[in-house]
């Protein structure tokens, strides 16, 4: 399990005034608290984005003595693709991939031309490079196409990013089911490790029935991401952990009595 990055820079995909409460809540003070605490449990990646906002917290975290790893996204709204990288860069990253809304947007408007360059700046950084994507179809497209070591693939594919590459705060999204089944069936047809992340729909899916889902489809190289709001549960990341742990180790019981049978 890696940490999510998206509620600290108020992404909720729920509502706009979820996404301000959100950006009231997460601090510096209360990003570093709940970094320390995922480092506790055991969790040593985090997910974010690479804008001035992370890379200053991430700073702070590191000079106070916290060790946890980052793996940056682009961000759309910084302009070219590059600008995200180079901050990734000057930043500390330890990885780096493209956002998903831009490789949504790119896919739709014939333009994946512009995602080789992106990746190959990312290597000559000596870093791990890769893509997200919510269209099961950009996937496949960059496992032929792309030399990544990554994929960041989300379960639903709540709007669609023809028009811009970014999701507007407070607009309506859509979660279905059959988005979900069609990206785990993409993944199990990728070589390179996957991220599985939204796997919680933005907080509509129950979290022991999605870790239970998760698990049965995560293979041995992939990872998930979880996004954590704590301001009304601050046991929720610890109580994450554990019920993913228990799910993980179901779905290795279970296949391994099927091995038997």
């Amino acid at each position: 399990m890696v940490l999510g990055g998206n509620p600290f820079s108020g992404f909720s995909h729920q509502s706009a005034e979820a996404d301000n409460r959100m950006r009231h809540y997460f601090t510096s003070a209360q990003i570093k608290r709940l970094l320390r605490e995922a480092e506790s449990l055991g969790v040593n990646t985090l997910i974010a984005r690479a804008d001035h906002h992370i890379m200053r917290v991430l700073m702070e975290y590191w000079d106070e003595g916290g060790g946890i790893q980052w793996i940056a996204q682009t961000c759309p709204e910084l302009g070219a693709i590059e600008r995200g990288i180079e901050n990734a860069i000057k930043g500390g990253a330890r990885a780096c991939y493209l956002h998903g809304g831009v490789m949504d947007h790119l896919f739709a408007n014939g333009k994946l031309d512009e995602a080789p360059p992106a990746i190959e700046m990312i290597r000559k950084a000596g870093m791990p490079a890769g893509i997200a994507g919510h269209e099961p179809e950009v996937h496949r497209w960059a496992a032929s196409e792309l030399d990544i070591d990554l994929h960041m693939c989300s379960y639903y594919n709540p709007s669609s990013r023809k028009e811009s590459p970014e999701s507007s705060s407070g607009a309506s999204e859509w979660f279905y089911e059959r988005d979900r089944l069609k990206m785990v069936e993409t993944i199990a047809g990728l070589s390179k490790p996957a991220i599985h992340y939204k796997v919680l729909a933005a907080g509509r899916n129950e979290p022991e029935e999605t870790f239970d889902f998760v698990a049965e489809h995560l293979r041995p190289q992939d990872a998930v991401c979880i996004g954590i709001y704590d301001e009304r549960n601050p046991l929720m990341l610890r109580q994450d952990v554990e019920s993913f742990e228990r799910s993980l180790l179901a779905a290795q019981l279970k296949k391994s009595r099927k091995m038997k049978g």
